[in-house]
């Protein structure tokens, strides 16, 4: 039966209501809401209805649950780029990508969140480092690191240890706590001290290379500092 055009204008709003009510905060919400949904791109909205932004979630690392932050895996994004952009986030969700700081702030303030971060050299061996505990302060605090619980594994160390409890930099604006500027000298962006023992936001390049020292995309305690990773992904989901 078909039903009169009145009552359908009546009913538009409750329908729109309905399709938008479901608003995710992180990946772990898109997963509780439909357990079959697989890895791929989704919507979240980590400060409400107005925020409206794309992640890659990761439904199969480690259960799952997995809201993806940063993403390097081909080198077709630039990344040595200001703080507004790390602010707000750059890239494509579907390829390399960095969420964004203030994204990562509000979701990390509302819930408890651990840390999985999943690497891949260029000879096909992956590894990963966890940590139980992440939390990333406001933009007047700098964005401080909290990072702690490092789950130990073999072969691999804590690339995590030196920036925990430091602030955030960029090139053209530097927070670091050493006397030149990290971000410049190491050519990246991050929760920099004096200066890093990982780089994920560096150059991206490929391999072994000791032309120019520690700019890659590295994670000292597993290759060191002068190789730079085929693949990295930073990713955080809330602690059940």
């Amino acid at each position: 039966m078909k039903l009169p055009s009145a009552l359908l204008l009546l009913l538009a709003p409750a329908m729109i209501s309905c399709k938008t009510s479901f608003q995710p905060v992180d990946c772990s919400d898109i997963q509780r809401h439909d357990k079959n949904q697989p890895s791929g791109v989704f919507t979240i909205y980590p400060i409400g209805s107005t925020s409206a932004v794309q992640v890659y979630c990761d439904m199969d690392s480690q259960g799952g649950r997995w809201t993806v932050f940063q993403r390097r895996m081909d080198g077709s994004v630039n990344f040595y780029r200001p703080w507004v952009q790390y602010k707000m986030g750059f890239g494509n969700a579907a390829g390399e990508y960095w969420l964004g700081l203030e994204n990562i702030h509000q979701m990390t303030r509302q819930r408890n969140y651990e840390l999985l971060v999943d690497m891949e050299d260029f000879e096909g061996k992956k590894a990963f480092a966890r940590y139980s505990s992440f939390k990333v302060d406001a933009e007047c605090d700098g964005y401080v690191l909290h990072v702690t619980g490092f789950s130990k594994k073999e072969g691999l160390g804590d690339g995590l240890f030196h920036h925990n409890g430091m602030k955030f930099s960029t090139f053209d604006k530097d927070q670091d706590i050493s006397s030149g500027n990290c971000a410049k000298s190491f050519l990246g962006a991050y929760w920099y001290g004096k200066c890093h023992s990982s780089n994920p936001n560096g150059v991206y390049r490929w391999g072994a290379d000791k032309t120019i020292y520690g700019v890659g995309v590295e994670w000292s305690r597993w290759k060191g500092y002068d190789y730079s990773l085929k693949a990295i992904s930073m990713k955080i989901r809330p602690v059940k």
